[in-house]
């Protein structure tokens, strides 16, 4: 269990508490001196909250650490990323629907463009839309393995998971992805003599992708990454007491809210008024609402300052819908840092946000940014220390000890 220390001490309420992750917050500036993305968006209302809240910085796995997104995420669930590791293959297929059990291998797909020397000449074939990539999914369905099943979903755009299911598997393979241009895709390697079946039986399937999808001008490759089995995690519920609902647009993060029990909520549209709209609907069944924003990462990854910033304003401009709920425990922040300046994940400490107007001891802070919140009253804190705090606000925590 993430605290063990703290299932004697859960209580009932009826506080809700909700958790804004904005995916990649953090920035840096592109000029000495200048404002990070956080900082040059405008933002009334969140800087609103920060002057009537708290501001801190989180550390998602440890400093000088750059995190993936899932074990971000996992972190500010409370789990310590360090003990319990997912990998990516199976927060894609949880986040689609496709069951992975203990015993059974998953991992994320990307189509890629290859030269005619074989060499990626795109990583994510060009970003081909999802009815391109729906088609050729379909393709990848009918290849058959001896001895395994093998079943196939497509994510979104170029993504695609892929769980394989037999006897004897093992995930302990390193991803076909080469992280570069210009050289081939890498084969599926075991890192252990007891995944060299898997491993063989991956590359088996990967060379008839190939074939099935050599006549494609974008998307005639595929790389696979994160191969990964059912870790069983400690739910949500037990761990925390929380009767725990997730609300987003991509997959993966359906995912790794699944896998610690959230109950993923169905809705339509992708911009932050529709998932704060799923959240008012859904707001009398559920204690705990996990709430995903992901262009703050994709414009980050993009290199597009402007473009993150706007997104953040666009968050910020539908944050009334949210705060017309009125949760006991408001928290804003992101899974890890993102700046535009790197064009990447990076190990910056990620600016956090703590409204909740009966219990928060504001500081003297008055904005919502990087500078803010590094001299915060909270400080800079683990990410996984993100929902305990969250508790002790919402009146779910007793006295510990006498």
């Amino acid at each position: 269990m993430p605290f063990d220390y703290l299932p004697p001490l859960l209580r009932t309420s009826s506080s809700k508490i909700v958790l804004l992750v904005m995916d990649g917050l953090g920035g840096l500036p592109i000029e000495v001196g200048g404002p990070t993305e956080l900082e040059a968006a405008r933002t009334p209302n969140m800087d609103r909250l920060a002057s009537e809240g708290v501001l801190g910085q989180v550390t998602p796995i440890r400093p000088g650490i750059t995190p993936g997104s899932g074990p971000a995420h996992l972190a500010l669930f409370g789990y310590d990323p360090l003990e319990y590791e997912i990998g990516r293959g199976v927060l894609e297929s949880v986040g689609v629907g496709l069951q992975v059990g203990r015993g059974d291998v998953a991992a994320r797909g990307n189509f890629c463009t290859l030269d005619e020397q074989g060499n990626i000449s795109d990583r994510r074939a060009g970003r081909i839309a999802t009815e391109e990539a729906i088609p050729l999914v379909e393709r990848l369905k009918k290849i058959t393995i001896p001895g395994v099943s093998t079943e196939i979903r497509h994510v979104k755009e170029y993504r695609f998971a892929v769980v394989m299911r037999g006897e004897n598997l093992n995930p302990d393979i390193d991803d076909t992805d080469p992280q570069q241009v210009g050289v081939p895709p890498l084969a599926a390697t075991a890192r252990s003599s007891a995944a060299d079946h898997t491993a063989d039986l991956f590359n088996q399937w990967i060379a008839q992708a190939r074939q099935v999808l050599a006549d494609n001008p974008k998307a005639n490759g595929i790389t696979l990454r994160g191969f990964a089995t059912d870790p069983n995690l400690p739910t949500f519920q037990d761990s925390y007491g929380l009767n725990a609902a997730a609300i987003s647009v991509y997959p993966m993060y359906k995912g790794v809210a699944s896998l610690v029990g959230m109950q993923v909520i169905d809705f339509s549209g992708e911009t932050p008024e529709d998932e704060f709209s799923a959240l008012a609907e859904a707001w009398d069944g559920y204690d705990f609402f996990f709430i995903h924003i992901k262009k703050t990462d994709s414009k980050g990854e993009d290199g597009d300052f402007d473009g993150k910033a706007k997104v953040i304003e666009g968050v910020d401009m539908a944050l009334p819908h949210l705060l017309d709920l009125n949760p006991e425990v408001l928290i804003i922040t992101g899974d890890h840092s993102t700046p535009a300046s790197l064009r990447t994940h990076s190990w910056h400490p990620v600016p956090f946000l703590l409204w909740a107007p009966a219990s928060a001891r504001p500081d003297d802070q008055s904005s919502f940014g990087e500078r803010a919140c590094g001299h915060g009253g909270l400080g800079n804190f683990p990410s996984m220390e993100t929902i305990p705090l969250a508790l002790a606000h919402a009146g779910r925590l007793e006295k510990f000890g006498a």
